[in-house]
């Protein structure tokens, strides 16, 4: 008995299979739409020295704390300054002005847990006692924030790199490379977003940049895949057309997976609170990003790299 052939429902075919868009030629201005995004987040790191560090990697003391009535941020300031702060600076993080993230570097040889000592010691002074409640301390010495700072780099490059061998492995050296810069495309554009909005990179922000690194190459796997697929059943055809039916093929799935991750990090993103409002962006970033360089980056390497090594399946 013969066994019969799988199909896909119509109802989750939200693009027809035979549509024919030509995305290769628009691969050169999305390439240059990319470049230029990160050349302008490079240039705003360089301009603002630096991302915008949190408590993980910049060091210091980090009180959260809330008001039952709006208070003045000025009124926050004037009670945790004093000599013995290098440097302090008060969010409104709520909007209403009741509830406040403070940062504080303290001064040199001082204790962080004394300087969230004295934070609190000088908000009840100003306000009362039990006027305000704490919601989290965070403390990190400057040699911890540097040595977390290093590792996380490591973290994100040592998992480009190897989700690009993985590519080679599975497919050849061209898909490959075209993974492994769409990857590194994914994490440099989502870095200079983070900047350009000013957002807090901190260790959740990197652990938003792996998930990114891992869900982008999901995505090229799939493409990459229906392109090999399709190179031995089109010998006949140039790589340009095998590239554009393969996208084509397999753009419904792309919008119905894609489409559905980025509803749930616009939905972290909107109504997840100040606490991960960094880690959500990043991702709603990397996982739009992430979907756009499986065409537009991976795919124009791998058309670019046939005419070096040529053509091997």
């Amino acid at each position: 008995m013969a066994k019969p052939a799988t199909t896909i429902p119509h109802f989750v075919e939200l693009i027809p299979s035979n549509l024919k868009v030509d995305f290769v030629r628009m691969m050169g201005p999305m390439l240059m739409f990319s470049w230029t995004i990160i050349l302008i987040g490079l240039v705003s790191i360089y301009l603002r020295g630096g991302l915008n560090y949190g408590i993980d990697f910049a060091g210091g003391t980090l009180v959260h704390v809330k008001f039952p009535q709006a208070t003045a941020v000025a009124d926050l300031r004037a009670a945790l300054e004093g000599p013995g702060v290098r440097e302090l600076i008060v969010q409104d993080v709520g909007g209403a002005g009741q509830e406040f993230q403070i940062r504080l570097l303290a001064a040199e040889g001082e204790n962080e847990t004394t300087t969230a000592a004295n934070a609190k010691a000088g908000l009840q002074a100003k306000f009362g006692e039990g006027s305000f409640e704490v919601l989290r301390v965070e403390t990190v010495g400057p040699k911890v924030g540097k040595d977390l700072w290093r590792d996380a780099t490591l973290a994100v490059l040592a998992s480009t790199l190897l989700m690009g061998i993985y590519i080679w492995f599975r497919f050849d050296l061209r898909f490959g490379i075209g993974a492994a810069v769409a990857l590194l495309h994914d994490v440099l554009i989502t870095v200079a977003l983070l900047s350009l909005f000013n957002m807090e990179f901190d260790l959740t922000t990197v652990s938003a940049l792996l998930t990114v690194v891992g869900y982008s190459v999901h995505d090229t796997v799939i493409i990459s895949d229906r392109i090999r697929e399709n190179l031995t059943k089109m010998r006949k055809e140039t790589l340009v057309t095998i590239v554009n039916r393969s996208i084509n093929e397999t753009l419904s799935r792309t919008i119905i997976t894609s489409g559905t991750a980025i509803l749930v990090t616009m939905s972290l993103f909107f109504l997840g609170g100040p606490v991960i409002h960094s880690f959500a962006f990043a991702l709603l970033v990397g996982f739009t990003v992430g979907t756009y360089s499986s065409i537009y980056v991976a795919a124009p390497i791998v058309i670019w790299l046939e005419g070096k090594v040529g053509r091997t399946a």
